[in-house]
């Protein structure tokens, strides 16, 4: 009878420790790294990079959902790691959508159908995947309501958002606090263009850049304690109009292009003053407004461009070019990290 038990309670035991096993294989990766500890460190490319190149469409700071213009990177991050648990598939399913968007490769269909499929711009795969680095290991930041959301859409799915968390304790430098604001001001003029450009179309988001856009900026420049321009060798508005020494800037950054050399900011500095440089380079979206006069821009639209810029000479870019410059200025002492 003793032998017995002993015999039974060692299939138990050892039922048990299968089953232990089977259900930690079974963890998905984002489990694994909801239960890890978090790491600080000071910072990563791939966090610059995602707010540079994607904040303006993908910004999570906005309160409210129905006012976006398309998802928080947290729904891409939350949906892509659905179908590629690993660090490896993640990246490449990312890469895979955005070395040239289409609706058959296309995960997130309720996002295309909301807010419409994403523009083709000719981003770097390097980029792509310090990009995708960065969102398959870190916390980021994601929207008070994205929680209720996620629920409502995949009630059967939860998703995961901690792991190593990006907590700078330096200084900014000049640079870095001249992309801060020339990104920010990018963000607020992107995020009013596009959505006027899904809510009334290409022609109101023509009187809204005429009417709107260079008090935006200068509002933001305000709110930064900084001179912020965007300026162009062939401006639309003519007070946008290159000086000499941003010329020069213009052909560097058009030069750099051409060459597939990567694109970063020019910051020259004297005793009290930081000037700060970056491109405004073209994609898909742009030449609607900006392209081919024969291909690309609609001819009531052209029509309105003369009737506001009677001297406009923003056409004929194609993507991938430099459309214009930041150019910023700001004083030593303003250098700090922004509020």
């Amino acid at each position: 009878m003793f032998r017995r038990f002993i015999y039974k309670l060692g299939i138990l035991i050892m039922m048990l420790l299968i089953s232990g096993c089977n259900n930690s294989n079974s963890a998905s990766t984002e489990e694994k790294l909801e239960d890890s500890e978090p790491m600080i460190v000071d910072s990563h490319r791939g966090k610059t990079l995602m707010e540079t190149n994607c904040y303006i469409c993908h910004n999570p700071s906005l309160l409210e959902h129905n006012g976006r213009i398309g998802p928080p990177m947290i729904a891409i991050k939350a949906r892509y790691l659905m179908d590629e648990p690993t660090k490896e598939e993640f990246i490449a399913g990312l890469w895979n959508f955005l070395d040239k968007p289409d609706l058959e490769k296309a995960k997130m269909k309720g996002a295309i159908e909301k807010f419409g499929l994403m523009p083709y711009q000719p981003f770097k795969k390097e980029d792509i995947e310090m990009i995708g680095e960065y969102l398959y290991e870190f916390e980021i930041e994601e929207p008070v309501w994205f929680k209720a959301h996620w629920r409502e859409i995949h009630p059967n799915r939860a998703y995961r958002n901690q792991g190593k968390k990006v907590v700078s304790s330096k200084a900014l430098s000049a640079g870095e606090i001249g992309l801060t604001y020339a990104t920010e001001t990018k963000k607020v003029l992107g995020m009013k263009l596009m959505g006027t450009i899904q809510k009334q179309g290409l022609k109101e988001a023509l009187s809204f850049c005429n009417a709107q856009a260079l008090q935006l900026t200068d509002s933001m420049a305000a709110s930064f304690g900084a001179t912020i321009r965007r300026i162009s060798d062939k401006p639309r508005n003519q007070l946008n109009k290159a000086n000499e020494a941003e010329l020069k800037h213009i052909g560097y950054y058009k030069s750099a292009i051409t060459n597939k050399h990567t694109l970063e900011p020019i910051v020259e500095e004297t005793n009290e003053d930081v000037h700060f440089y970056y491109p405004i380079v073209t994609n898909d979206l742009c030449l609607k407004c900006h392209g081919s006069i024969e291909n690309d821009i609609q001819p009531d639209l052209l029509s309105e461009i003369k009737s506001h810029y009677p001297e406009d000479m923003a056409v004929e870019y194609g993507v991938n070019e430099v459309r214009g410059i930041w150019s910023i200025s700001f004083q030593k002492d303003e250098k700090k990290k922004p509020e």
